[in-house]
């Protein structure tokens, strides 16, 4: 009991293949209740393969995955009802919805809120993420900082313990990370638990990981990283976690 009191993700031996490319190669991790995580790594790594694994929005052919008090695989149903939610790259809101109706849709078609109720927890994710002035736009009339602000608050109106986060701010203009990184910030104080991915890009996965506690490492090819300011050699055969702060 104790186990799973403190460990809200745990992953034993997961693989998974495209065909005979093996993109998770025996992944280990374990991640704490209310703990922000990130996993860095090059383009093609399989980050994003895990991370949607998590979300049972990916099958894996082996290992184990517990989310909370669920063994993966398991339906989206499932994973929707012990509130695992999901920021994507490219923000996925619906472009013929304002950004209120957006935030709003969820808690209506999946746990049967009313539309009068969850308009109003709309207008107060809004105003928590910074962005109420814009709630009777369109996605296509704001920003794309203010769009991925947007679906952060989209993810909280399901009222998820568990984040998870892919790539939030890699398709934003370097002036509008910090709008997101702000919100993150906020977030991470909260209790939330937060598992972000993160490539690396350089000076501007220095100005992402502000937010770190903890990382996890990973890899396609060999590549050099910038840990503490020095450089280290990692290697793609598997996950390594490290506390070291990456900025």
């Amino acid at each position: 009991m104790r186990d799973l009191d403190q460990w809200v993700i745990v992953c034993e031996d997961v693989q998974k293949s495209f065909g005979r490319f093996e993109v998770l190669k025996r992944v280990n991790l374990k991640v704490a209740r209310g703990e922000v995580f990130c996993i860095v790594g090059p383009s093609g790594g399989g980050k994003s393969t895990f991370l949607r694994t998590l979300n049972a929005l990916e099958t894996f052919d082996a290992g184990r995955i517990r989310i909370g008090n669920i063994e993966l695989p398991s339906t989206r149903r499932e994973v929707i009802e012990i509130r695992v939610g999901m920021v994507f790259q490219n923000f996925n809101l619906f472009p013929h919805m304002t950004v209120r109706r957006n935030v709003a849709l969820g808690p209506v078609r999946a746990r049967g809120l009313s539309w009068r109720d969850s308009n109003e927890r709309s207008e107060r994710l809004l105003t928590r993420v910074h962005i109420a002035d814009q709630a009777d736009k369109y996605p296509g009339q704001i920003s794309g900082g203010q769009q991925q602000r947007a679906a952060i608050a989209r993810a909280l109106a399901m009222e998820p313990k568990i984040l998870l986060f892919d790539e939030p701010t890699s398709s934003l203009d370097p002036e509008m990370v910090q709008e997101v990184l702000q919100v993150m910030r906020e977030l991470a104080h909260t209790g939330i638990t937060m598992i972000v991915v993160v490539s690396l890009e350089g000076a501007v996965v220095r100005q992402r990981m502000e937010l770190i506690k903890s990382s996890l490492i990973c890899g396609a090819t060999r590549l050099t990283c910038t840990l503490c300011g020095s450089a280290k050699r990692l290697w793609s055969s598997d996950f390594r976690r490290t506390n070291d702060r990456i900025f």
